[in-house]
């Protein structure tokens, strides 16, 4: 399985401010990455960088052996870069088909692909953005990330403020966007329980610095690392425990 993202030695911040120390991880084609760690501990900063909207500071990315350290976001994204920021960033003004037709690119993802991944958008696919509720927006918001036909896909907190009954349905569609369909994807998540479950591998952050990197089924079965780093008691479920 040939590498797709590969960051080396990557320090970045805000302005002056660093907040990524040289984070070295590589992740390969058709694989998910669980990107956790406590509140403040770079996660957001760590995607914000492969996207490239913060302020390089050292190290490289590379995208399918390609460096794209010093591109900019729009050319990122044109390189294979999808990305779905905790503020979602749908255009409001425009109806939900509206949403998906105006970036999508050729690929397998289709708008129709979309609607049979989240029925509900099918049904409000006439409805303007600022109509739909978080959930639904959620949904969209990953909908027309995947009609861009990305090779990796970012999540930042897809799950954060939804309800039970939703964050159900998106974590069913991220399974089968991961297991089935194999697009590599990096998700950023608070609660380790639910997302180690859809995930195969998984890193931990604290203080910008990668403290723990294993698969997501060793993690979700290692008590000392889980409470050591995100202080979470107990065994975590994962797909592939009994």
């Amino acid at each position: 399985m040939a590498e797709l993202l590969a960051l080396e030695r990557l320090s970045a911040g805000y302005g002056e401010a660093r907040v990524l120390n040289e984070v070295s991880l590589a992740i390969q084609d058709g694989r998910s990455l669980a990107l956790l760690g406590r509140n403040g501990a770079g996660k957001t900063t760590l995607m914000n960088t492969i996207v490239g909207v913060t302020t390089h500071q050292g190290g490289t990315i590379r995208l399918g052996g390609r460096d794209i350290t010093r591109l900019r976001p729009e050319q990122r994204a044109m390189a294979g870069v999808g990305w779905v920021p905790q503020e979602r960033n749908i255009f409001k003004s425009l109806t939900v088909e509206e949403n998906m037709t105006a970036v999508a690119r050729p690929g397998p993802w289709t708008v129709a692909r979309v609607y049979e991944l989240f029925p509900r958008l099918q049904e409000r696919r006439r409805n303007l953005g600022n109509q739909l509720s978080g959930g639904e927006q959620q949904m969209l918001a990953l909908g027309r990330a995947l009609t861009l036909n990305p090779r990796l896909i970012l999540l930042d907190e897809p799950l954060e403020g939804l309800a039970p009954i939703i964050v159900d349905e998106l974590l069913a569609a991220l399974g089968r966007i991961i297991r089935d369909e194999g697009l590599t994807a990096i998700i950023v998540e608070q609660n380790a329980q639910k997302i180690l479950g859809v995930t195969d591998d998984a890193v931990i952050l604290d203080r910008g610095m990668v403290v723990h990197s294993s698969t997501s089924a060793a993690l979700a079965a290692d008590r000392v690392a889980l409470e050591t780093h995100l202080g979470v008691a107990g065994r975590v479920g994962h797909r592939g425990a009994a």
